[in-house]
């Protein structure tokens, strides 16, 4: 697949690990965890969600939250193709505001590059792009993370085309096929369901995680294209879109503010203070972004240490003191809560990675 092609629609760029989406795939990962015997949600429970938070437009799930439910839910399966259940679960209503937006769009080109550009609304975990190179109109999934474990990845991806192709199917009808679909992981012993979801050639180690549209469908009127109710739905999604760039700026600041503080980090007091509000103010708008200012101390300091984890010449006695941890035995605690292994097991792994 061209990995450069002409008149892009680009997607956000420097995505932070620490974005805060709407939690769609958790709830359709939950549904289909249960269909398959795993309970997911002791996993949910340690990562601070339950099954009851899910179920609220407001909340916004990390990224890192979400990948390590993943991560749990591809354990406890152990199925390759999780990713594909997930997506084919879905349905252009549980995306809200953008999926009714889809819905009302002139053409299916013009649906898919709606969803583009309000991408961060739908609850996506990796990064869309459309475009028009030689082999047609295609539209691109990027990792939004490229040290995300290989697990996580390939979940993420297969869950995000198949949803495509599925909500597109819920719109235009089941006869919708992709012209192919191109994914960088290589083949699965079992490409069955691959056959099953897409309908189409599908092409693995490839360049770039890619879905081509055929150029007959590309143009199809949407059946519900209605220009009032779209430009209506498009001007709610900018505030939408709005509102949570001044979220995202909020934790963006305030990791800034822990990461250049540490070893010492600033108490909430002293960051209230310098964002000139209230406690009980900025506490609250923190919850609304789905965290807390805990769970931001606790991601920074995380980054820190596996950043640190890379230098072969930084002890442990070392990372613990610039990643503002007691001693040696509390960041041992911290690494076996994130990761589930030893701080030796860690390095070995950031090491090969």
């Amino acid at each position: 697949m061209s990995a450069g092609p002409p008149q892009t629609t680009a997607h956000p760029t420097n995505r932070s690990t620490s974005a805060t989406i709407p939690p769609i795939i958790m709830r359709y990962l939950i549904a289909v965890c249960d269909d398959l015997g795993a309970d997911l949600r002791p996993a949910l429970a340690h990562v601070g969600l339950d099954e009851a938070v899910l179920q609220s437009t407001d909340l916004r799930v990390s990224y890192r939250q979400g990948s390590e439910v993943i991560r749990c839910a591809l354990q406890l399966t152990g199925s390759d193709h999780l990713g594909l259940r997930v997506g084919a679960r879905q349905h252009p209503t549980a995306w809200g505001l953008m999926g009714f937006a889809l819905m009302a769009a002139a053409s299916l080109r013009d649906a898919v590059e709606t969803g583009v550009r309000f991408q961060n609304l739908s609850g996506a975990m990796v990064m869309w792009s459309a475009g028009q190179p030689d082999e047609g109109f295609t539209l691109w999934a990027d990792q939004p993370d490229p040290a995300v474990d290989t697990g996580v990845g390939t979940f993420l991806v297969q869950e995000a085309f198949a949803s495509v192709v599925t909500v597109t199917r819920h719109a235009l009808g089941p006869e919708f096929r992709p012209r192919h679909v191109d994914f960088t992981f290589p083949a699965p012993p079992d490409t069955t369901p691959y056959a099953e979801v897409f309908g189409c050639p599908v092409r693995f180690s490839a360049a770039r995680n890619g879905l081509v549209f055929p150029a007959a469908w590309v143009r199809t009127e949407m059946p519900g294209r209605d220009p009032v109710t779209f430009e209506s739905l498009v001007t709610l999604l900018d505030g939408q879109l709005a509102s949570r760039r001044t979220r995202q700026e909020l934790l963006e600041v305030l990791e800034i503010s822990i990461a250049q503080s540490l070893p010492d980090v600033p108490t909430f007091a002293e960051q209230a203070r310098r964002h000139a509000t209230g406690e009980r103010t900025l506490r609250r708008r923190l919850a609304e972004c789905g965290t807390t200012y805990e769970a931001l101390v606790d991601g920074v300091r995380r980054e820190r240490v596996e950043l640190l984890l890379r230098r072969p010449d930084a002890t442990l006695t070392d990372i613990a003191r610039q990643a503002g941890f007691s001693d040696v035995r509390a960041l041992r605690r911290a690494i076996r809560r994130w990761h589930g292994m030893t701080a030796v097991e860690l390095r070995g792994t950031v090491h090969s990675s």
